[in-house]
């Protein structure tokens, strides 16, 4: 969901500093939380682990060019189920930084738009998660229906804030209408994938019950809220 070079540009691109700074606010909030409930080791170790986890997810998993962003498999509820809503938005924050400094030096210009586009629906995902998951149910015991609303609303918001910058930048017109189109159309892909990637690493965690107080996952993974 890298936002294409060019698409937002000028004075324009002042408001994704805004939103930027506001989804990072929220996220210090949440780690706040988290380290007062969890330790703040225990926020430090998911927050590494999900800083690499979305590294890879950026360099070595498949991603490509489509209309006027990419089409990555984030896999932003499968950190969030695993590792907490704060260390999935740090990891997120810090993997995307890392790959611009590093590796995609030209994307940085993005980085407040792609921040916000990542951020914003995690966000969203965790208040969904708190309606449609019982809190006497584990992460690790929910059915693919769940799965499959926490996905969709994740990357359902990824494409919404795709599709804002994308009209913002260049005006509502055919060709953005069109590319918008054909950005949204290919994550559906991710939207069909990730509720089973999910699931397999539920099961995955749910026979690795000695991860429960290691403060390596959430403590909602394996215990009720």
């Amino acid at each position: 969901m890298h936002i294409e070079e060019g698409v937002v540009t000028g004075a324009k691109i002042f408001l994704s500093y805004g939103t930027a700074g506001a989804a990072a606010l929220f996220g210090v909030k949440l780690a706040y939380e988290a380290a007062h409930h969890s330790g703040l080791t225990s926020l430090i170790s998911r927050s590494a682990m999900a800083t690499a986890a979305v590294f890879a997810f950026f360099e070595l998993l498949p991603h490509y060019p489509v209309g006027v962003s990419e089409v990555h498999f984030i896999l932003g509820s499968t950190l969030f189920l695993l590792l907490g809503a704060a260390p999935a938005a740090f990891g997120l924050a810090l993997g995307l930084l890392i790959q611009g400094l590093f590796f995609a030096p030209f994307d940085l210009p993005q980085y407040g738009m792609n921040l916000t586009t990542l951020l914003v629906p995690l966000f969203g995902l965790q208040l969904l998660a708190k309606k449609i998951i019982a809190p006497d149910t584990a992460y690790v015991d929910l059915g693919y229906g769940q799965a499959l609303a926490l996905s969709t609303a994740y990357q359902g918001g990824v494409v919404v804030w795709v599709a804002f910058w994308a009209f913002y930048g260049m005006g509502f017109n055919a060709t953005t209408l069109s590319s918008v189109g054909m950005f949204g159309g290919a994550y559906m892909l991710v939207v069909l994938l990730e509720p089973l990637v999910d699931l397999a690493v539920l099961a995955g965690a749910k026979g690795l019950r000695g991860l429960k107080d290691s403060g390596l996952v959430t403590p909602r993974l394996y215990a009720a809220a």
